[in-house]
Parts: structure tokens; sequence; C-alpha cells
């Protein structure tokens, strides 16, 4: 019986053997665990202590970032708008000229008009001193060219022959 007290004392050694060497190979990675749960500890501490503001800076971030948005939005609205406006404005100039310049046209064909009639006015004889024909007097071939330029130069005016 010594036998097997002898192998069963000699296990017991040998297993304490083995738990006394892996404790002491385990003793810096415990250390280093312990080490790493302090920092752990400090930084879920920071966290803690940092984390809710720092969310309430980006929601206060987005927030103006949505209200910039906003403002942006609102100046190219009034941009379009003023643009808009710009371009209404300048088509009722053109239009405004376009008018302008069909009176002066007007206004100079009416003024040449005039002109010549005076000129053709001065040129005739005093209704007293010319006799009474029979048939009408041919007109010269200078009146009538006179007249076809008029008619040219007016473009709404009607021929009137009338003397």
């Amino acid at each position: 019986m010594l036998d097997p007290l002898f192998w069963l004392g000699l296990s017991l050694l040998l297993v304490a053997v083995s738990l006394t060497a892996v404790l002491i190979a385990a003793l810096p990675a415990f250390r280093e665990i312990a080490r790493a749960a302090r920092s752990a500890e400090k930084l879920f501490d920071t966290l803690r202590r940092e984390f809710p503001p720092t969310l309430d800076a980006i929601r206060l971030t987005g927030l103006e970032i949505s209200e910039l948005t906003d403002d942006i939005n609102e100046g190219v609205n009034s941009a379009t708008g003023v643009v808009k406006q710009v371009d209404e404005s300048l088509s009722s100039v053109r239009q405004q000229a376009q008018k302008v310049g069909v009176g002066t046209k007007s206004a100079i064909a009416g003024v040449q008009a005039a002109w010549k009639t005076l000129n053709r006015s001065h040129e005739r004889v005093p209704s007293d001193r010319l006799l009474p024909s029979p048939k009408p007097a041919l007109e010269s071939s200078d009146l009538q060219q006179e007249r076809q330029q008029v008619a040219n130069s007016r473009p709404h005016a009607v021929e009137n022959d009338e003397g």
C-alpha cells in the first residue's frame, strides 16, 4: 500500500508545483489586467464626464447648420426674386425703348413730311394769280418725285392726290 500512497503523494506534489508555476507565471498578467482595468475605469469616468457635453455640442452644431441652411435658402430665394425683377425691368425697358424708337421714327417722318409740304406750298403760285382752266394741270415730274419720296418715308401714310 505504500506504493499507491507514494504515487498519490507524488501526483499531489506535482499538481501543487504546477499550480504554483502557473500562478507565478500569471502574476505579471494579473498585474497588467489590473492596470488595464484602472485605465478603463479612468476612460469610462472621462467619457461619463465629457460625452454628454460633446453630444450637446454636436446637437447644437447640427441645429446651427440647419439654421444656416435655411438662411442660405432664403438668400437664394431672395436673389432669385431680385434676378426676376431685374429681368422683368430689362424686358420693360426694352419694350419702352422699342416704343420710343417707333415714336421717334414716326415723329421724324412727320416732321419731314411737314417740311416738304411747307416747302412745296411756298413754291406754289398764289391762287388769285391762277387762271381757271377747263382741265386740271398735269403735275410736274419734280412734284411727283417729291410725293413718292414722302410716301416712301412714311410707312403708315396714305397716298393722297390733292395738290
